[in-house]
């Protein structure tokens, strides 16, 4: 696995839109292909910032991305390059991450968001950006990027 070199930032928001605004920044630094690793809590805002990164895409409006807890995947090409949304909440190991079939994903270049990336275990060539949201004391999120 390759890790993007990036710098080490730290978003922190106050609100939903906050971390839609964050996820359309991002978006414009994302370039595939790309797994984007999307890690914390329920309730850190795992899904509000995809939802900011698919739109800042340009791949599908936010208000139509959804969890894909129980689909499991889902699949943008409204824009220039397609976008996966992986959500491994209810994957219970490697045979079961297997059986997902996710290496089709692989076949062109693509920006692929997992959310509880801590179940991911396939191997993959494709570069690597960490994304681990927390959710403060004071109800803000924290967005940090490594």
């Amino acid at each position: 696995m390759t890790l993007v070199p990036v710098t080490p930032r730290t978003f922190v928001t106050a609100s939903a839109e906050e971390t839609l605004a964050a996820g359309r920044t991002l978006a414009a630094e994302l370039r595939p292909p790309l797994l984007v690793f999307l890690s914390g809590d329920l309730g850190a805002g795992k899904t509000t910032l995809a939802k900011g990164i698919i739109g800042g895409l340009g791949a599908a409006r936010e208000e139509d991305v959804t969890s894909p807890t129980f689909s499991l995947v889902h699949e943008f090409r409204g824009g220039r390059i397609p976008v996966f949304h992986i959500d491994l909440y209810r994957i219970e190991g490697t045979a079961d991450l297997q059986s997902l079939g996710l290496d089709d994903l692989f076949a062109s270049p693509a920006i692929v968001l997992v959310e509880w990336a801590e179940k991911w275990t396939l191997p993959t060539g494709w570069p690597v950006l960490r994304m681990r949201l927390t959710t403060l004391p004071d109800d803000r999120h924290s967005i940090a990027i490594t």
